[in-house]
């Protein structure tokens, strides 16, 4: 069942034009021409209760502009939204009680107040019951470790611990979609792992229905099961992170460990990589040669200790994927 369903969706702003010099400034104050930048053209997805998406793409591509008409923030030039049968932007206040958003480079706390004031204050805003608010916190305090940091004022926090308090703060009144637009952007490893950690067990747990955007392509590949990638406005690949290989990338690699090291290694259905000492990386179209053919060759012509198979980085194929459909 479908929770979210944008069908030919378009977005559409208009930019006013400035002409050079101070005289054109002085012109533009009486006379201004417009230019029209789309931002969305004709987009069509549908997620379903309990997915986990990752709605990828270059700076510029329509991603936010997504979030924000699925939020009910933005209206649309044209084109038909559901958020749990109901347009955002004409039904706010019932949509916005379902939905939970994170923007990674904005706050929704108020920054000269502690953090449990801000909270309560959600609290209020949400009309959250006594009971529900001091269970769900509970439970986000502690998934979140955020004890340490309730009286804090949030212009003190560090990026890492004001994201899990947003984080906190978009989930106090239990919605059933969460939007994530860039939520672990500027973090240290160890807070991007317990985001990522928290994010999965959310999803898992609690059947929250999950739109990530982000170009952390770890967090893409650890977390989201299938992708969107949007392209200038328009729905470049939807499916998931296998479909995405095989589409940019249907190479897989083979990685061998060579008894002599630099030792000199070829195949005419493979490609050399690279080699780092012992340790050689092959590149093979398995349309072309098999795995067991291929392997078979190698051990033919050189002494092995040690070889396994693996696909490319998801961001080496994000990156081919932006360079082919020059974005």
């Amino acid at each position: 069942m479908s929770i979210i369903s944008v069908k030919n969706l378009s977005k559409e702003f208009q930019m006013a034009k400035r002409q050079k010099g101070f005289l054109g400034g002085i012109a533009s104050l009486f006379s201004r021409e417009y230019s029209i930048k789309t931002a969305l053209d004709g987009i069509d997805f549908e997620v379903g209760e309990g997915e986990l998406v990752g709605y990828i793409g270059p700076n510029g591509a329509g991603k936010s502009t997504t979030v924000k008409i699925l939020s009910g923030i933005l209206v649309p030039t044209s084109g038909e939204v559901k958020v749990m049968g109901k347009t955002p932007w004409n039904h706010r206040v019932e949509t916005v009680r379902q939905l939970g958003v994170v923007f990674g480079q904005r706050t929704q706390l108020w920054w000269d107040l502690p953090v449990i004031e801000s909270f309560e204050l959600l609290k209020d805003i949400y009309g959250i019951p006594d009971k529900s608010y001091k269970d769900t916190l509970g439970a986000l305090t502690e998934a979140l470790e955020l004890s340490k940091l309730f009286a804090v004022p949030v212009r003190q926090l560090s990026l890492g611990q004001r994201m899990r308090c947003d984080i906190a703060a978009s989930l106090l009144h239990s919605p059933k979609i969460l939007f994530l637009d860039e939520p672990t952007i500027g973090l240290d490893a160890v807070s991007k792992l317990a985001v990522r950690d928290f994010i999965r067990h959310l999803n898992k747990a609690k059947q929250v229905t999950i739109m990530l955007t982000t170009h952390d392509m770890d967090d893409i590949e650890a977390l989201c099961s299938r992708v969107l990638v949007l392209n200038e406005g328009k729905i470049f690949l939807d499916g998931s992170l296998d479909l995405l290989r095989k589409k940019i990338a249907p190479e897989r690699r083979l990685v061998i460990d060579l008894v002599r090291e630099y030792d000199t290694v070829s195949d005419p259905q493979a490609q050399l990589i690279k080699q780092e000492g012992h340790r050689v990386w092959l590149s093979y179209n398995p349309s072309k040669t098999s795995a067991p053919e291929l392997i078979a060759r190698i051990i033919a012509k050189h002494a092995i200790e040690d070889l396994y198979m693996e696909n490319p980085p998801i961001e080496e194929i994000i990156a081919r994927l932006y360079r082919d459909a020059n974005l």
